[in-house]
């Protein structure tokens, strides 16, 4: 069956929408028709090779849909379910797993290499993080369907699948914020306002939103924060002035740039913890002198997914949207088409706007 998608032919290359061939489930694999799809910086970190992935490929990890139809051996979620994709399923068996670190399973992205579609001359397409969301329609591994709970509007659930989970997670499992406790969050995109609304939840006292575009400030003021920063190089001084000469108990770096995550722990208090999502490159280089490590007694952490296991996660986070506390609305910029997507990218590389969502 032919649907339309985004396609990246090869890394550095600019999207393509164009059709795809889809193959009907098999064994263990379950058909979506997705509702929605964020446009995350995690798929701009594919497109450009900062993260290395089989292409070509559909991009699209963050998405939630209705099931259209299920293969053989599937009983967990029947056609017409809706439901969320998870793009880093948890195999159960390798170390990681194990120990309970679900986020850190060493066999989550073994999908991304498998043939998942056709473009119409017959070239083998890869689902780029496992679930290939940047289509009308993919099939995905029945592991990376998750149920969604009642009360959660389909379209903004698919926000649950990454932005949420991560923003979630890196306050309540990473950082383990208490009430009563000053965080700062760098980078008000999806994810820093996740984290900013996860803070809020977490009863944070003073939440600090740091970002380089003045636009970002209604969006994070709406989100939570108490305060609101243009990124600069008296940014920590800034944050310890807020605080009482302190600086912040948590500090939480959602961008991924060297000097974001070294302003992020010097803004954090002597003995505070300082926890890194945003994804960045190589070449950025953070450094620190062995004196400060010993004096400041900070926690430096890197957060994958959140620490989150989405299986047990995701109803907390649905009970939250019921109650009113989690506003996924408010995490959206921008409601655009399939035919968008390359411009909300370019938009991204800008370091222009914050959270596009995708409307089928």
């Amino acid at each position: 069956m032919a649907v339309r998608a985004a396609v990246l032919p090869a890394v550095g290359a600019p999207l393509e929408i164009t059709g795809i061939e889809l193959p009907d489930p098999g064994p263990g694999q379950v058909r979506v028709r997705l509702a929605a799809a964020g446009v995350c910086h995690s798929d701009l970190s594919l497109s450009d090779g900062t993260m290395s992935v089989p292409v070509p490929a559909v991009l699209g990890h963050e998405g939630a849909g209705t099931v259209v139809a299920v293969g053989p051996d599937v009983t967990h979620v029947a056609p017409g379910a809706p439901v969320v994709l998870n793009w880093a399923p948890a195999c159960g068996t390798c170390h990681a797993c194990s120990l309970g670190e679900v986020w850190l399973c060493a066999n989550a992205l073994n999908g991304a290499a498998a043939v998942h579609a056709h473009t119409a001359d017959g070239t083998p397409l890869h689902p780029g993080l496992n679930v290939a969301a940047f289509a009308e329609e993919t099939v995905v591994s029945a592991s990376c369907v998750l149920p969604l709970p009642p009360g959660v509007p389909l379209t903004d659930a698919a926000l649950l699948g990454c932005a949420v989970l991560t923003g979630y997670g890196a306050i309540h499992h990473s950082a383990r914020v208490r009430p009563g406790e000053s965080v700062a969050v760098f980078g008000a995109g999806g994810v820093g306002l996740a984290a900013l609304q996860s803070a809020r939840i977490a009863g944070a006292s003073r939440i600090v939103a740091v970002d380089v575009s003045p636009a970002k400030e209604d969006l994070a003021r709406g989100a939570g924060a108490t305060d609101f920063l243009l990124a600069s190089a008296a940014t920590p001084r800034e944050i310890r002035a807020l605080t009482g000469k302190q600086g912040v108990d948590v500090a939480v770096e959602c961008a991924g740039r060297a000097v974001s995550i070294r302003a992020a722990w010097e803004s954090t208090r002597r003995g505070g913890r300082t926890t890194v999502v945003g994804i960045g490159g190589k070449d950025q280089q953070v450094t620190f002198n062995a004196l400060e490590l010993f004096h400041w007694g900070r926690t430096l952490s890197g957060c994958v997914y959140g620490n989150s296991d989405p299986s047990q996660d995701l109803p907390v986070l649905a009970e939250h949207v019921r109650a009113g506390r989690l506003d996924l609305s408010a995490l959206v910029t921008e409601r655009i088409g399939l035919a968008d997507i390359p411009g909300a990218f370019e938009n991204m590389k800008a370091g222009k706007g914050g959270r596009a969502l995708v409307v089928f």
